[in-house]
């Protein structure tokens, strides 16, 4: 087994990129630190067709060398916006239609992988702060608050993991 050149991944250009149909889901980073984190979540983005980002509260915002650091290029792909106040945002999304799910650990939460994503429907995934989580406002005014299952000691996982396996595992479901 080789492995394949970049040359041979046949990826899209930057241009087939803004053309191409996107998988029907918005990624809202509430307040996250770690420029590293954001960057690599629009590293994911790009990789999967994710419609839009939307950096909130204190999150950083492109351009910014930490952020190209993790993003290698993916700021120039993905269409992004900044909001200030992410509950505004989560009320305005609804109201459009936009099914608001926060990422987050919580009663009656869903787990993902008992996570059933309907066609036609477009998925805003809530990612929140590195320590304290997604607010609780923003968890009440959600939808739903799906989990991801963890079987080992400890309770949380980085933030631009968790938003890898999340968006994996959405996009993968809508593409069945």
């Amino acid at each position: 087994m080789r492995k394949l050149k970049n040359s041979e991944l046949e990826r899209l250009s930057v241009e087939d990129f803004k053309l191409v149909e996107k998988t029907p889901l918005i990624i809202i980073l509430d307040n996250i630190r770690s420029l590293n984190n954001i960057g690599s979540v629009f590293r994911t983005s790009d990789a999967f067709l994710v419609e839009k980002i939307y950096l909130s509260g204190i999150t950083a915002k492109p351009p910014h060398k930490d952020i190209h650091k993790t993003a290698l290029g993916s700021t120039e792909t993905v269409t992004w916006e900044y909001v200030e106040d992410t509950l505004y945002l989560v009320e305005k999304l609804k109201a459009e239609g936009v099914k608001v799910i926060a990422i987050e650990q919580a009663e009656n939460a869903t787990m993902l992988n008992d996570f059933k994503p309907q066609h036609q429907t477009t998925y805003a995934l809530v990612f929140g702060n590195e320590v304290k989580g997604v607010s609780q406002k923003v968890v009440s005014a959600s939808d739903f608050v799906i989990e991801i299952p963890q079987y080992g000691t400890k309770h949380s996982l980085n933030i631009s993991v968790s938003a890898g396996i999340v968006i994996w595992d959405v996009f993968a479901k809508l593409k069945q």
